[in-house]
């Protein structure tokens, strides 16, 4: 039903989109975006540990209710009846333990759902908060994500801007990055001076340097992409309209060459 529902959100958006020509439409491929967040990579690691460390529990405490089981079934012959009724509640009273447990760590709101949302939504709140920006400064009227419930049929490759949403998330993580270091300079530079020592000071003068050329060489790494990046888009663009000189000049030849051939038809009749 949802996708039905989707694919009629499509066919409207696709319609109106046809009668008004000026809507701009881009589209998003999350997974690759995330993928490329070493934030999100991280907190996925950590979340998977998790995940396996509960799920060792689980299995842990359903093997021991499976021998409790076998030793039940090999054993009840030579049981009492009370004996074997404690041990049959035993073995229920372990098992709603399992339920209970398998429902604390992946029911609706259970562990998974809430470390997930404490390592995983402040990095997705980035790429929204991103988009958010693109959209508006690029004035979108739609964004999509490739990688939803939305088939998306054909896809044209300059529509796609996850790198620029990437490119954003760096440029606001430098950015926060930068903010937090002159703040801690600034913090440092309130400390008397008499408060530091001369090896404390030298170890200081050390890191500010280092931090320095981290940040120049970070700013030259990207203004080399960037420039590889552009280079590449008019070399690109410059190929398409080469292409596009050579279908029409084409065109025409076809052309001209269909009119001598009428031509010279109409002349034969008229012979």
């Amino acid at each position: 039903m949802k996708k039905y529902f989707l694919l009629v959100v499509l066919l409207f958006t696709v319609t109106n989109f046809w009668s008004q020509r000026n809507q701009l439409i881009a589209f998003i491929d999350m997974e690759y975006i995330l993928e490329n967040v070493p934030e999100y990579l991280q907190a996925q690691n950590t979340l998977d540990a998790k995940v396996a460390k509960w799920r060792k529990k689980l299995d842990d405490q359903a093997r021991h209710i499976e021998v409790l089981k076998t030793d039940l079934a090999n054993e009840k012959a030579i049981l009492t009846k009370d004996l074997i009724e404690e041990k049959e509640e035993e073995i229920t009273l372990k098992q709603q333990e399992l339920r209970r447990l398998e429902s604390l760590y992946f029911g609706p709101k259970g562990d998974m759902f809430l470390v997930r949302k404490q390592l995983v939504k402040p990095i997705q709140d980035q790429v929204y908060n991103a988009i958010q920006s693109i959209a508006a400064r690029k004035k979108y009227d739609f964004v999509f994500e490739k990688s939803s419930d939305l088939i998306m049929l054909y896809s044209n490759k300059k529509y796609d801007i996850s790198d620029l949403v990437l490119s954003t998330i760096d440029r606001t993580r430098l950015a926060n990055k930068k903010q937090e270091e002159r703040k801690k300079k600034t913090e440092a530079s309130k400390l008397p001076n008499k408060d530091l020592t001369v090896k404390q000071k030298e170890i200081l003068a050390k890191k500010e340097e280092a931090n320095s050329k981290k940040e120049d060489a970070l700013a030259k790494k990207k203004a080399d992409k960037e420039a590889k990046k552009k280079a590449i888009e008019e070399k690109r663009k410059a190929l398409l309209k080469q292409r596009e000189e050579k279908r029409k000049l084409l065109r025409e030849k076809k052309e001209a060459l269909r009119k001598k051939k009428e031509a010279e038809k109409k002349k034969k009749e008229d012979n």
